[in-house]
Protein backbone atom coordinates (compact mmCIF):
# COMPACT_ATOMS: atom_id res chain seq x y z
CA UNK A 1 0.00 0.00 0.00
CA UNK A 2 1.48 3.02 -0.87
CA UNK A 3 0.57 6.13 0.78
CA UNK A 4 0.38 9.74 -0.29
CA UNK A 5 0.43 13.22 2.37
CA UNK A 6 -1.01 16.46 1.04
CA UNK A 7 -0.22 19.17 3.87
CA UNK A 8 3.16 18.93 5.43
CA UNK A 9 2.41 21.44 8.78
CA UNK A 10 2.40 20.61 12.11
CA UNK A 11 -0.06 17.64 11.88
CA UNK A 12 1.19 16.39 7.87
CA UNK A 13 4.42 15.78 9.91
CA UNK A 14 3.27 13.50 12.37
CA UNK A 15 1.61 11.65 9.79
CA UNK A 16 4.87 11.65 7.52
CA UNK A 17 6.31 10.21 10.51
CA UNK A 18 3.83 7.43 11.63
CA UNK A 19 3.04 5.98 7.82
CA UNK A 20 6.84 5.56 6.98
CA UNK A 21 7.09 3.61 9.81
CA UNK A 22 3.83 1.33 9.42
CA UNK A 23 4.16 -2.10 7.86
CA UNK A 24 2.59 -3.21 4.81
CA UNK A 25 2.71 0.46 3.58
CA UNK A 26 5.38 0.27 0.58
CA UNK A 27 6.24 4.26 0.46
CA UNK A 28 5.34 8.01 1.47
CA UNK A 29 4.87 10.86 -1.02
CA UNK A 30 4.89 14.00 0.10
CA UNK A 31 3.12 17.30 -0.92
CA UNK A 32 3.39 20.72 0.01
CA UNK A 33 3.97 23.87 -1.92
CA UNK A 34 5.87 25.35 1.12
CA UNK A 35 10.07 24.49 0.57
CA UNK A 36 10.62 24.54 4.46
CA UNK A 37 8.02 21.54 4.54
CA UNK A 38 9.82 19.62 1.48
CA UNK A 39 13.34 20.23 2.43
CA UNK A 40 11.97 19.17 6.31
CA UNK A 41 11.06 15.56 4.74
CA UNK A 42 14.17 15.56 2.56
CA UNK A 43 16.42 15.86 5.20
CA UNK A 44 14.32 13.55 8.39
CA UNK A 45 12.86 11.17 6.05
CA UNK A 46 15.57 11.28 2.66
CA UNK A 47 14.11 7.59 0.76
CA UNK A 48 10.31 9.56 0.28
CA UNK A 49 9.08 11.69 -2.83
CA UNK A 50 8.41 14.99 -2.51
CA UNK A 51 6.58 17.38 -4.55
CA UNK A 52 5.17 20.90 -4.46
CA UNK A 53 2.35 19.67 -6.61
CA UNK A 54 -0.30 17.77 -4.91
CA UNK A 55 -2.07 16.89 -8.55
CA UNK A 56 0.34 14.79 -10.22
CA UNK A 57 0.08 12.91 -7.09
CA UNK A 58 -3.30 12.19 -7.13
CA UNK A 59 -2.89 11.40 -10.80
CA UNK A 60 -0.30 8.54 -9.98
CA UNK A 61 -1.93 5.27 -10.73
CA UNK A 62 0.82 3.37 -8.10
CA UNK A 63 -0.55 5.39 -5.07
CA UNK A 64 -3.33 3.65 -3.11
CA UNK A 65 -4.54 6.32 -0.56
CA UNK A 66 -4.24 10.02 0.18
CA UNK A 67 -3.81 11.66 3.35
CA UNK A 68 -4.93 15.54 3.71
CA UNK A 69 -3.60 17.72 6.42
CA UNK A 70 -4.11 20.96 4.65
CA UNK A 71 -6.40 24.25 6.17
CA UNK A 72 -9.59 23.21 7.04
CA UNK A 73 -10.97 25.40 4.21
CA UNK A 74 -9.28 23.33 1.89
CA UNK A 75 -10.43 19.76 2.62
CA UNK A 76 -13.05 19.52 0.19
CA UNK A 77 -11.89 20.82 -3.11
CA UNK A 78 -8.90 18.30 -2.32
CA UNK A 79 -10.72 15.36 -1.16
CA UNK A 80 -13.22 15.13 -3.52
CA UNK A 81 -10.41 15.29 -6.27
CA UNK A 82 -8.79 12.26 -4.28
CA UNK A 83 -11.92 10.39 -4.92
CA UNK A 84 -12.43 10.95 -7.77
CA UNK A 85 -9.55 10.10 -8.68
CA UNK A 86 -9.85 6.81 -7.24
CA UNK A 87 -7.78 7.12 -3.79
CA UNK A 88 -9.05 5.99 -0.24
CA UNK A 89 -8.70 8.27 2.14
CA UNK A 90 -7.92 9.95 5.36
CA UNK A 91 -9.22 13.72 6.12
CA UNK A 92 -7.84 15.47 9.45
CA UNK A 93 -10.58 16.47 11.01
CA UNK A 94 -12.94 18.86 10.16
CA UNK A 95 -14.17 16.54 7.21
CA UNK A 96 -15.25 20.34 5.57
CA UNK A 97 -16.30 23.33 7.08
CA UNK A 98 -20.44 22.38 5.35
CA UNK A 99 -22.08 18.93 6.16
CA UNK A 100 -23.70 19.02 2.77
CA UNK A 101 -20.36 18.77 1.43
CA UNK A 102 -19.53 16.18 4.19
CA UNK A 103 -22.45 13.98 2.64
CA UNK A 104 -21.25 14.88 -1.08
CA UNK A 105 -17.67 12.79 -0.20
CA UNK A 106 -19.54 10.46 1.95
CA UNK A 107 -21.63 9.39 -1.47
CA UNK A 108 -18.92 9.91 -3.43
CA UNK A 109 -16.26 7.83 -1.19
CA UNK A 110 -19.82 4.65 -1.24
CA UNK A 111 -20.42 5.04 -4.71
CA UNK A 112 -16.87 4.61 -5.85
CA UNK A 113 -16.40 1.23 -3.30
CA UNK A 114 -13.29 3.59 -1.42
CA UNK A 115 -12.39 4.24 2.04
CA UNK A 116 -13.21 7.87 3.68
CA UNK A 117 -12.19 8.17 7.20
CA UNK A 118 -11.95 11.43 9.93
CA UNK A 119 -8.69 12.07 12.00
CA UNK A 120 -10.95 12.49 15.05
CA UNK A 121 -7.55 11.22 16.73
CA UNK A 122 -9.34 10.92 19.86
CA UNK A 123 -11.29 8.41 19.47
CA UNK A 124 -8.15 6.44 19.26
CA UNK A 125 -6.75 7.49 22.53
CA UNK A 126 -6.37 4.57 25.11
CA UNK A 127 -7.74 6.64 27.98
CA UNK A 128 -11.01 7.83 26.17
CA UNK A 129 -11.52 4.23 25.20
CA UNK A 130 -10.69 3.14 28.54
CA UNK A 131 -13.55 5.64 29.95
CA UNK A 132 -16.27 4.21 27.48
CA UNK A 133 -15.91 1.13 29.12
CA UNK A 134 -16.15 2.69 32.50
CA UNK A 135 -19.50 4.21 31.45
CA UNK A 136 -20.60 1.37 29.68
CA UNK A 137 -20.53 -0.36 33.23
CA UNK A 138 -23.93 -1.14 35.42
CA UNK A 139 -21.78 0.55 38.53
CA UNK A 140 -21.33 4.26 36.41
CA UNK A 141 -25.21 5.00 36.08
CA UNK A 142 -26.83 7.04 34.27
CA UNK A 143 -24.52 10.26 32.85
CA UNK A 144 -25.66 13.88 33.95
CA UNK A 145 -23.09 15.53 32.22
CA UNK A 146 -19.60 16.41 30.93
CA UNK A 147 -17.34 19.32 30.84
CA UNK A 148 -14.47 19.54 28.84
CA UNK A 149 -11.50 22.35 29.09
CA UNK A 150 -8.94 22.52 26.07
CA UNK A 151 -6.31 25.47 26.60
CA UNK A 152 -3.12 26.30 25.13
CA UNK A 153 -1.22 29.06 23.60
CA UNK A 154 0.17 27.49 20.25
CA UNK A 155 -0.74 27.49 16.68
CA UNK A 156 -2.95 29.82 16.06
CA UNK A 157 -5.47 28.75 12.37
CA UNK A 158 -6.25 31.60 9.89
CA UNK A 159 -8.95 30.19 8.28
CA UNK A 160 -11.05 28.83 11.03
CA UNK A 161 -11.62 29.64 14.96
CA UNK A 162 -10.61 27.78 17.95
CA UNK A 163 -14.05 26.01 17.64
CA UNK A 164 -13.37 24.56 14.68
CA UNK A 165 -9.70 23.35 15.38
CA UNK A 166 -9.93 22.38 19.50
CA UNK A 167 -13.60 22.13 20.05
CA UNK A 168 -14.11 19.92 17.35
CA UNK A 169 -11.89 17.08 19.10
CA UNK A 170 -14.62 17.06 22.76
CA UNK A 171 -17.66 17.36 20.21
CA UNK A 172 -16.74 13.81 18.87
CA UNK A 173 -15.45 12.22 22.63
CA UNK A 174 -18.73 13.44 23.98
CA UNK A 175 -21.00 11.67 20.90
CA UNK A 176 -18.33 8.75 21.58
CA UNK A 177 -19.07 8.45 24.90
CA UNK A 178 -23.01 8.73 24.87
CA UNK A 179 -23.52 6.80 21.89
CA UNK A 180 -25.85 9.64 20.64
CA UNK A 181 -25.54 13.34 18.65
CA UNK A 182 -26.65 16.19 20.42
CA UNK A 183 -30.24 17.80 19.45
CA UNK A 184 -29.50 21.29 20.40
CA UNK A 185 -26.15 23.85 20.54
CA UNK A 186 -25.45 27.50 22.20
CA UNK A 187 -22.66 28.49 21.88
CA UNK A 188 -20.78 32.10 22.69
CA UNK A 189 -17.00 33.49 21.88
CA UNK A 190 -14.66 35.87 21.56
CA UNK A 191 -12.08 37.45 18.94
CA UNK A 192 -8.85 38.95 20.30
CA UNK A 193 -6.30 37.97 18.11
CA UNK A 194 -7.49 37.85 14.80
CA UNK A 195 -11.02 39.73 13.61
CA UNK A 196 -13.75 37.46 12.34
CA UNK A 197 -11.64 34.33 14.26
CA UNK A 198 -13.14 33.31 17.73
CA UNK A 199 -10.02 32.58 19.49
CA UNK A 200 -12.00 31.57 22.98
CA UNK A 201 -15.30 29.26 22.61
CA UNK A 202 -17.76 28.40 25.06
CA UNK A 203 -20.46 25.53 23.97
CA UNK A 204 -23.19 23.94 25.29
CA UNK A 205 -24.50 21.16 24.22
CA UNK A 206 -27.91 19.22 24.50
CA UNK A 207 -28.78 15.35 24.13
CA UNK A 208 -31.72 13.66 23.86
CA UNK A 209 -31.46 11.48 27.00
CA UNK A 210 -31.13 14.77 29.37
CA UNK A 211 -27.34 14.76 29.42
CA UNK A 212 -25.80 18.25 28.77
CA UNK A 213 -22.09 18.97 28.07
CA UNK A 214 -19.78 22.10 27.90
CA UNK A 215 -16.75 22.92 26.43
CA UNK A 216 -14.33 25.34 26.88
CA UNK A 217 -11.66 26.25 24.29
CA UNK A 218 -9.36 28.69 24.04
CA UNK A 219 -6.01 29.92 21.97
CA UNK A 220 -5.06 32.94 24.53
CA UNK A 221 -4.62 31.17 27.77
CA UNK A 222 -1.04 30.52 29.13
CA UNK A 223 -2.26 27.64 31.45
CA UNK A 224 -2.23 24.36 29.13
CA UNK A 225 -5.09 21.86 29.81
CA UNK A 226 -6.48 18.93 28.13
CA UNK A 227 -9.11 17.50 30.50
CA UNK A 228 -12.41 16.16 30.61
CA UNK A 229 -15.00 15.39 33.19
CA UNK A 230 -17.80 13.09 32.79
CA UNK A 231 -20.62 13.34 36.31
CA UNK A 232 -23.36 10.49 36.87
CA UNK A 233 -25.45 9.01 39.02
CA UNK A 234 -22.86 6.81 40.30
CA UNK A 235 -19.42 8.08 39.70
CA UNK A 236 -17.42 10.86 38.83
CA UNK A 237 -14.52 10.32 35.47
CA UNK A 238 -11.71 12.57 35.20
CA UNK A 239 -9.72 12.46 32.08
CA UNK A 240 -6.24 14.60 32.49
CA UNK A 241 -4.57 13.89 28.66
CA UNK A 242 -1.34 15.58 30.47
CA UNK A 243 -1.08 13.44 32.94
CA UNK A 244 1.47 10.13 32.08
CA UNK A 245 0.75 8.44 35.28
CA UNK A 246 -2.84 8.70 36.15
CA UNK A 247 -4.47 9.89 32.82
CA UNK A 248 -8.14 8.71 34.09
CA UNK A 249 -9.21 8.93 37.67
CA UNK A 250 -12.82 7.04 39.02
CA UNK A 251 -14.53 8.34 41.52
CA UNK A 252 -17.10 6.53 43.58
CA UNK A 253 -19.14 9.16 44.47
CA UNK A 254 -22.39 10.04 43.14
CA UNK A 255 -26.14 11.23 43.88
CA UNK A 256 -29.36 9.36 42.57
CA UNK A 257 -33.07 9.54 43.89
CA UNK A 258 -33.76 6.09 45.54
CA UNK A 259 -37.76 5.73 45.42
CA UNK A 260 -39.97 4.54 48.42
CA UNK A 261 -42.44 1.54 47.13
CA UNK A 262 -44.63 2.36 50.52
CA UNK A 263 -45.57 5.54 49.41
CA UNK A 264 -46.65 6.70 46.58
CA UNK A 265 -44.30 9.70 45.50
CA UNK A 266 -42.39 10.07 47.96
CA UNK A 267 -38.65 9.33 47.94
CA UNK A 268 -35.33 10.60 49.13
CA UNK A 269 -31.77 11.41 48.00
CA UNK A 270 -28.94 8.28 47.82
CA UNK A 271 -25.08 9.62 48.21
CA UNK A 272 -22.37 7.61 47.48
CA UNK A 273 -19.14 8.14 48.61
CA UNK A 274 -16.27 5.14 48.12
CA UNK A 275 -12.67 4.53 46.37
CA UNK A 276 -10.87 6.34 44.08
CA UNK A 277 -9.39 4.18 41.44
CA UNK A 278 -7.43 4.70 38.43
CA UNK A 279 -7.79 2.18 35.60
CA UNK A 280 -4.68 1.07 33.87
CA UNK A 281 -4.35 2.10 30.37
CA UNK A 282 -2.37 1.27 27.47
CA UNK A 283 -0.60 4.27 26.52
CA UNK A 284 -0.17 3.80 22.64
CA UNK A 285 0.09 7.01 20.31
CA UNK A 286 -2.94 7.58 19.07
CA UNK A 287 -2.18 9.01 15.80
CA UNK A 288 -0.49 5.51 15.10
CA UNK A 289 -3.35 3.82 16.25
CA UNK A 290 -5.68 6.01 13.70
CA UNK A 291 -3.18 4.76 11.35
CA UNK A 292 -3.08 1.31 11.42
CA UNK A 293 -6.31 1.45 11.74
CA UNK A 294 -7.34 2.87 8.16
CA UNK A 295 -4.35 0.97 6.58
CA UNK A 296 -6.50 -2.01 8.02
CA UNK A 297 -10.15 -0.85 6.57
CA UNK A 298 -8.46 -0.37 3.17
CA UNK A 299 -7.03 -3.84 2.87
CA UNK A 300 -9.76 -5.63 4.15
CA UNK A 301 -12.55 -3.67 3.08
CA UNK A 302 -13.76 -2.25 6.73
CA UNK A 303 -16.14 0.85 7.82
CA UNK A 304 -13.74 3.04 9.93
CA UNK A 305 -14.70 4.22 13.40
CA UNK A 306 -14.30 7.48 12.17
CA UNK A 307 -15.93 6.98 9.16
CA UNK A 308 -17.80 9.87 6.68
CA UNK A 309 -21.22 9.92 8.51
CA UNK A 310 -19.10 10.44 11.85
CA UNK A 311 -17.38 13.24 10.41
CA UNK A 312 -20.83 14.70 8.55
CA UNK A 313 -22.13 14.79 12.30
CA UNK A 314 -19.29 16.96 14.51
CA UNK A 315 -19.24 19.41 11.33
CA UNK A 316 -23.36 19.58 11.93
CA UNK A 317 -22.78 20.41 15.27
CA UNK A 318 -20.01 22.96 14.51
CA UNK A 319 -21.96 24.45 11.96
CA UNK A 320 -24.75 24.77 14.25
CA UNK A 321 -22.20 26.09 17.22
CA UNK A 322 -20.94 28.86 14.65
CA UNK A 323 -24.24 29.79 13.62
CA UNK A 324 -25.40 30.33 18.06
CA UNK A 325 -22.34 32.34 18.25
CA UNK A 326 -23.75 34.92 15.10
CA UNK A 327 -26.85 34.98 17.11
CA UNK A 328 -25.20 35.90 20.32
CA UNK A 329 -25.52 32.91 22.55
CA UNK A 330 -29.04 31.60 21.12
CA UNK A 331 -29.83 27.88 21.11
CA UNK A 332 -29.76 26.28 17.73
CA UNK A 333 -31.50 22.97 16.95
CA UNK A 334 -29.26 20.45 14.99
Amino acid sequence: MRVAIIGCGHWGKNYVRVFDQLPGVSGVDVADPRVSSIEFVTQRLPRESVTTDYESLLRNPEIDAVVIATPASSHYPIAIRALESGKHLLVEKPLALDPVECERLTHEADARGLVLMVGHTFLYNDSIRKIKDVVQQEETGEVYYLTARRNHLGTIREDVGVLWDLAAHDVSIFSYLLESEPTAVSAVGSCHLLEGREDVAFVTLFYPNGAVGNIQASWVDAHKIRELVLITAKRRIEFNDLDNLESVRVFEKGICIERDVDSFGEFQYRLRDGDIFSPRVQRREPLKTLCEHFVECVKEGKRPLTDGPNGTQVVRVLKAASESMAKGGRQVPI
